[in-house]
């Protein structure tokens, strides 16, 4: 009995989570103004693509190439305040709908309270993809099926979500000695990952796995690994209104979209989110973030970048691995086929 009484608790608990969160969702959605509304050509099956983006000019050319050769039908984005013609950028593109807000990064939960209310309003029925501008979807069968091939497999094993974790990117050498120019491929540049040294445990209360070390763990955090940056991330989703991003995309409420992962011994399918953050660009970016003081923990992680980066480094070493395909994620157990032929 008692434990009966522990499980109805803690569904409780989480439920009255998920409508606080669409709650203040609902209620920041007037700090969001319409820029430009597209959404009346977004069609039943679309695959939607949400993100909020702040002086992302360098990247967007690239980003909004490679998803839409994916098959990402419609773009649904945020800018926050950027004053770097990012925002006139995606203005000028047919399949972009865009808002704009001025208010706090910060006090929208670092974004997502804005994304929740478009998905809310835009993303139900939808296989959504919400995703940072620096990161980048790969998935078993990639190279010859296109996103839509993965969610119709996904809707035919009645799966509503779908796990990639965040696989760092870096260069061979330093980070200045080769700049990253608009619409470039940033994996041509960085092409190195840390194919092991990543640490797991499951949250007890959302049921989600957590994630920590790679190349972030082993130079910025080796000292402090506990409050290393999150790499789990739960980025494609068959979206409901009743649906909310908990933290950033690491969790979801319902907490069964967290179950993305075979706790019998099995495994499910999965990618990985190519993270392109260690390109030239990332020292400017850490200064502007460091005086902004908008993101998570007093922006704890860019103090580390700034520091970090202060001098230099090599994020190679003689354990990095040189990207190949996405076959070489599934020998290294970073991503997996699951039972999708």
């Amino acid at each position: 009995m008692l434990r009966l009484f522990r499980i109805f608790r803690h569904k409780l608990r989480l439920r009255a989570r998920r409508q606080w969160l669409l709650g203040r969702a609902i209620r920041r959605r007037r700090r969001l103004k319409p820029l430009l509304d597209n959404t009346a050509s977004i069609r039943p099956g679309d695959i939607l693509l949400f993100m909020a983006v702040r002086n992302e000019i360098t990247r967007l050319p690239y980003f909004l190439d490679y998803y839409r050769r994916m098959g990402v039908r419609h773009f649904l984005v945020v800018d926050n305040g950027s004053d770097d013609g990012g925002r006139e950028y995606l203005a000028g593109q047919p399949d972009i709908s865009l808002w704009l807000t001025h208010a706090s990064y910060k006090d929208a939960r670092f974004g997502m309270d804005w994304l929740n209310w478009l998905l809310r309003r835009h993303g139900s029925g939808h296989w959504c993809l919400t995703v940072d501008p620096d990161e980048f979807l790969v998935y078993p069968h990639c190279d010859t099926r296109p996103l839509q091939a993965l969610t119709d497999w996904l809707d035919a094993s009645a799966i509503k979500s779908f796990s990639a974790m965040l696989l760092d990117m870096y260069p061979k050498g330093r980070l200045s000695d080769q700049p990253y120019l608009p619409g470039r491929d940033p994996f041509t540049i960085a092409r190195w990952f840390d194919p092991a040294n990543y640490s797991i445990r499951k949250n007890a209360l959302y049921g989600n796995l957590w994630i920590q070390g790679g190349v972030r763990g082993r130079v910025f955090f080796h000292d402090d690994p506990e409050n290393g940056p999150a790499l789990n991330k739960i980025p494609l989703v068959r979206w409901e209104r009743w649906y909310a991003y908990a933290s950033s995309t690491h969790m979801l409420l319902p907490r069964a979209l967290n179950l993305v992962y075979d706790e019998e011994g099995g495994e499910k399918a999965s990618g990985c989110l190519l993270h392109a953050k260690f390109l030239s660009t990332i020292v400017e970016k850490s200064d502007e973030e460091m005086a902004r003081r908008q993101h998570y923990a007093d922006s704890r992680e860019y103090r580390a970048y700034h520091t970090g980066l202060r001098d230099g480094p090599q994020l190679w070493c003689e354990q990095s691995c040189e990207l190949r395909d996405w076959r070489q994620l599934e020998e290294l157990g970073l991503i997996s086929k699951g039972n999708w032929a």
